[in-house]
Parts: C-alpha cells; sequence; structure tokens
C-alpha cells in the first residue's frame, strides 16, 4: 500500500511540475533552436548540358522574357502599375491626422493645410488575457515621402503563475512600410523588416507586415494588422482588429489582439490611445 501511495505522488508531482511551466515559458521553450540540423553531404550527379548552341540561346531569350515579365508584374503589385500613375490616389499626401477639418482619413487627393510631409503617430496599448496575463504594446510610427513609414514597436507580456512567480517576455520590431494603397477613405500596406525577441529566446528574426484602416463613417475607423516573424524553426504571429475613435489629435483604440508565440497562443482584448504630432 505504501509503495502504491509512493507512485501515485510520484505522478502527481511530475505532472503538477509540468503543467506548472507558465505560458510565456512554454513559448519561449518553442522558440529556441531545438532542432540542430546535421549536415548533409549531398552526393548528387553532375548534370551535363549537352545543348547546342542555337537551344542555349533560345532558352536565354525565352528566360529573360519571364524574367522581365516577373519583375514588371511583381512592381505593378507592389509599387503601382502604370494605370495608376495618373489617378489622383498616385500623388495622394499624408494628412495632418484623420478627419482633420474633413471626412478624409490618412490621405487626401488635393494640397491644403489639411495635408503636410511629415506626420508621427505615437500609441500605447494594454492587453489582457486573463487576470494572471497582462501586456502592453507601444507602437511609434512615422510617415513620410507620401508612401511610406518607418514603424518601431515593443511588446511586454507579463504573467502571475502561482508556482514560479512572475514570467515575461519582450518583442522588439522595426518595419519599414509602402502603402500600397492611398484613398480617402481607405487605406493598406506592405511591410518589411526585423525583430527581436528578449529573454530566454535571445534571437532575431525576419519580419513582414501586411495592414489596412477604412476611414467609413466620422469619427470612426476599422484597423487591421498581421505581422509575422519566423524565429528558428517557429514563428511569432501577431493579429490586430481594432475600432477607433478620432478626437482631434488623439485615437481611442478598443478591440481584440492574437499573438501566437511559438506553439502558444494568446487572446487578448485591448485598450489604448494615439497621438498623431
Amino acid at each position: 500500500m505504501k509503495q502504491i501511495t509512493f507512485i501515485i505522488a510520484v505522478i502527481i508531482l511530475f505532472g503538477s511540475s509540468g503543467f506548472s511551466q507558465s505560458k510565456i515559458g512554454r513559448a519561449e521553450q518553442s522558440l529556441e533552436d531545438d532542432d540542430e540540423q546535421s549536415e548533409s553531404s549531398n552526393s548528387g550527379y553532375h548534370y551535363s548540358d549537352n545543348n547546342d548552341g542555337n537551344t542555349g540561346f533560345l532558352t536565354e531569350l525565352i528566360g529573360g522574357f519571364f524574367v522581365q515579365l516577373f519583375s514588371y508584374t511583381a512592381y505593378a503589385v507592389a509599387i503601382e502599375s502604370p494605370f495608376e500613375t495618373e489617378s489622383k490616389a498616385s500623388q495622394a499626401s499624408i494628412t495632418k491626422r484623420p478627419y482633420y477639418k474633413t471626412n478624409k482619413g490618412n490621405y487626401s487627393y488635393t494640397l491644403s493645410d489639411d495635408t503636410r510631409l511629415l506626420r508621427t503617430e505615437l500609441s500605447g496599448r494594454y492587453l489582457s488575457e486573463n487576470k494572471r496575463l497582462k501586456g502592453m504594446h507601444l507602437n511609434l510610427e512615422t510617415r513620410f515621402l507620401k508612401r511610406v513609414s518607418l514603424e518601431t514597436g515593443y511588446l511586454q507580456l507579463w504573467e502571475n503563475n502561482p508556482n514560479f512567480g512572475t514570467d515575461n517576455l519582450a518583442l522588439y520590431t522595426m518595419l519599414g512600410k509602402y502603402y500600397r494603397v492611398r484613398s480617402e477613405k481607405f487605406d493598406a500596406f506592405w511591410g518589411l523588416g526585423a525583430s527581436y525577441v528578449d529573454g530566454a529566446v535571445d534571437e532575431f528574426g525576419f519580419t513582414y507586415g501586411i495592414g489596412a484602416e477604412w476611414f467609413f463613417s466620422r469619427p470612426l475607423s476599422v484597423e487591421i494588422n498581421f505581422n509575422q516573424t519566423f524565429i528558428n524553426s517557429q514563428t511569432v504571429n501577431k493579429f490586430n482588429a481594432l475600432l477607433n475613435y478620432h478626437h482631434k489629435q488623439y485615437k481611442f483604440i478598443g478591440g481584440y489582439e492574437h499573438l501566437k508565440i511559438g506553439n502558444q497562443d494568446f487572446s487578448n482584448a485591448t485598450l489604448g490611445l494615439s497621438i498623431f504630432f
């Protein structure tokens, strides 16, 4: 009987210790580089090209054509197509702030006291998944040259674990953004950059992002953003769905933020404030 009791106690002890690891701790562990790839020497055969010169010339000609076609298409999709250069949106200017004296959002088709060459937005949002897991998201974005911006972000998560005390994780991101769509009611971007995961992970990773904002009715707008960072064999994903209320130079924010850090998911309600200057 004593042996059975001892075995049950050991099982409970080991089971509870594995389960009691914090959610942030499990996320950090999943991001660590734990699959060291052994380098395998590929002894593949060597292909000998016995084609004649005419075939090689034809291959280069066709290949060059498709390279140019791809480059042209990629530029048109990512930057601007020739059909758009004459549109009003092609030369749209950055507004001083959304809904400033007008019903326009982030862009205006006409130059006036509503537009400016450079604009900065500082925002802070509080995150909450439950009473034990909280967070903070700070962002600074500067728009310039009508179409581009530089955004730096700081994400901090805290978890109060009853067995291990407080655990935390920080993520720093820098993203260069290009606003592909620039209308007075709607704009959308894509971006490239890098992120750094602090703490036990201590790794840099490549980051890309996409997002859009729709100014459907003054003083409201809807904003959606998605970022993905590649860390070792895992990813860090950030998705925001936000409802914004604009008042003078302020933007009041409420909505939802989902984080996937390694193999752990965090679903957070978020509230915050932005200021334009």
